[in-house]
């Protein structure tokens, strides 16, 4: 029975992100991929770009993508993500502040169901409902020392979709969690977040 959920579980992840059962590639913790390398779309943030210090390390370690946006624009920002989700077919979406609204979006209006890392997200600051989907695994990071983004903010989102999908991390940081990547500790959340959704 357990196992059967577990399949379940999985083929919705898999529909979700548009994908046709796998005929080729590996399967990495669960998840099929169809390279050796994960590919990670990342949602820079308000006052970011595709050169951050995220978006380099992400590069140095995945198969990443970092679109340009107008930060702006929250509607041409969204639809750059679309596009990108469309094209670049990721296994997982990190999205950091600003970004992280962004990715909360995506979720919630179903252009993307696959593997998520949000770090200190903005969505409740910039109106959503901060509402995970059921069936999605997502990894919440939120810095104690935060003065942008109240950790409340974070701690509800994370209350919601499916517990046993949802993680929540404090870390002691600001906003930037630059420790994540001084640390490559995003690197180590990113395969655990795919994990767990494979799991």
């Amino acid at each position: 029975m357990a196992q059967e959920a577990e399949t379940q579980a999985r083929e919705a992840l898999r529909k979700g992100r548009g994908e046709e059962a796998p005929t080729a590639g590996r399967m990495w913790h669960g998840w099929w991929m169809t390279s050796t390398t994960p590919r990670v779309l990342f949602i820079h943030g308000l006052e970011s770009n595709p050169q951050g210090t995220k978006a380099v390390f992400l590069a140095r370690h995945f198969d990443a993508l970092t679109p340009a946006m107008n930060t702006g624009d929250f509607p041409g920002a969204l639809a750059t993500q679309r596009e990108a989700i469309a094209s670049f077919r990721p296994d997982l979406v990190v999205g950091s502040s600003f970004g992280g609204a962004l990715a909360v979006a995506l979720l919630e209006q179903g252009d993307w169901r696959g593997p998520t890392v949000l770090l200190a997200p903005a969505a409740a600051k910039v109106g959503l409902s901060n509402r995970l989907p059921e069936g999605v695994a997502v990894t919440i990071v939120h810095g104690v020392r935060d003065a942008i983004i109240p950790v409340e903010d974070s701690k509800a989102l994370a209350a919601t979709g499916t517990p046993a999908l949802v993680r929540y991390l404090e870390v002691d940081d600001e906003h930037r969690l630059q420790s994540l990547v001084d640390s490559g500790q995003l690197a180590e959340l990113v395969r655990e977040t795919l994990a767990r959704a494979g799991a």
